[in-house]
């Protein structure tokens, strides 16, 4: 077996390892979301994230990923392989914006979503930034870099979810006439802090399957860097907001740890092979603020976010996108203005179009729960089935 046979086989292997991994951030979204929403509603989350994983890759196989790439086609490993690797990536979009509406969104009309973001608004994106590029050679031609997708993914991810909440509403009693806001807590801490990890482990696939190549010495030492500089950064967001919580609350809130571990981990992807070793260090300690203030500020807003998507995928896709043009602009063609026009011009399309969608949808079949379904709990009325049938129920 030549050398080129060699490489071919152990970028396989290692497309297919880094595709698993993402894959485990399947359960790790549910288990978050299921940890973190009200008993009533968790066989509804679970319900969601296994139609989302389903739905989505399903569409991605059929329509999206020409749509993205074009023909199924790759030298450097199996085409089968590379198609998976991509796959895994899709349902993540739907899984930011499906925790964020938790609670009070029904599942049909986020399926019926689900296709569409998987079949032609994601690959859109995928097409103009990691893709076929149809607008090459345009004035909106983009140059920005993002490896693993902080803007492609995450904040594609968040503005789809802004535009969900601002078409169906808080949950019921979140905010007062008054404009006070009513703690919901978390109805399984072990389950969240499970989901998390899991995200967590799955980002090491995330990241480090998209430098593209393990095969030899040099890509063997880019991906190590990448995962490497992934984990720094999500130490330092947990870390980061166990300090701010601590001097503001004398407090340390564990599910808000968790998402600043996710912010920064978020923060970190758009560039995590551009970085040294201490660069993350810094991105994941404003990644992990980030998530802290932009929580407090969504409520302001009575944007109602139940997991804190908006401040970990949409405000620190954004913020890591940027850091790349603040920290890797070095003597190559990534600049920030680059960066910042990339971000712009996703911005606009995922938000419009995913408003526009879910404004169709929502008019021939409700986003919404109706107020009675809603304080049943969505388990028993979307899925006839409580996760918790023992348990009683607090409304």
């Amino acid at each position: 077996m030549g050398t080129e046979s060699i490489s071919y086989v152990i970028d396989t292997l290692y497309a297919i390892f880094a595709m698993t991994l993402i894959i485990f951030m399947v359960p790790g979204f549910a288990m978050l979301e299921a940890g973190i929403v009200r008993t009533k509603n968790v066989t509804a989350v679970l319900t969601i994230n296994t139609l989302i994983y389903a739905v989505a890759s399903l569409s991605f196989l059929l329509i999206g990923y020409s749509f993205a790439f074009g023909e199924l086609a790759n030298d450097s490993m199996s085409k089968y392989a590379a198609f998976l690797f991509q796959m895994a990536f899709v349902g993540k979009v739907v899984n930011i914006m499906s925790g964020g509406v938790s609670e009070r969104a029904k599942i049909i009309p986020l399926a019926f979503f689900t296709i569409i973001m998987a079949s032609v608004l994601y690959p859109i994106v995928v097409n103009v930034t990691w893709g076929l590029n149809f607008l090459k050679d345009t004035f909106l031609e983009l140059s920005m870099y993002d490896l693993a997708g902080s803007t492609v993914i995450h904040s594609t991810g968040g503005w789809a979810l802004l535009a969900a909440i601002m078409i169906i509403g808080a949950r019921k009693g979140r905010y007062s006439k008054t404009g006070g806001i009513r703690v919901i807590p978390a109805s399984n801490i072990p389950l969240v802090t499970l989901g998390a990890f899991l995200l967590w482990i799955g980002w090491f696939g995330f990241n480090g399957g998209s430098v593209g190549s393990i095969a030899s010495k040099e890509n063997a030492d880019a991906v190590a860097l990448t995962i490497m500089n992934t984990n720094t950064a999500g130490l330092m967001g947990a870390i980061t907001v166990a300090v701010i919580m601590y001097i503001k609350y004398k407090k340390l809130d564990l599910t808000m740890i968790l998402n600043g571990a996710l912010g920064g981990l978020v923060a970190v992807t758009a560039g995590p092979d551009l970085y040294d070793i201490y660069t993350p260090i810094l991105i994941g300690a404003i990644g992990g603020a980030i998530v802290v203030f932009g929580v407090s500020f969504f409520d302001r807003l009575r944007l109602d976010d139940p997991v804190g998507a908006l401040s970990v995928h949409l405000l620190n896709g954004i913020w890591g996108t940027i850091a790349v043009g603040l920290f890797a602009s070095n003597g190559s063609d990534i600049t920030l203005l680059g960066q910042l026009k990339g971000i712009l011009v996703v911005a606009v399309f995922a938000f419009v179009s995913s408003y526009i969608v879910l404004f169709i949808i929502n008019k021939i079949m409700p986003l919404r729960a109706e107020n009675d379904e809603e304080m049943q709990g969505l388990d028993v009325e979307e899925c006839g089935l409580e996760a918790y049938p023992e348990f009683k129920r607090a409304f």
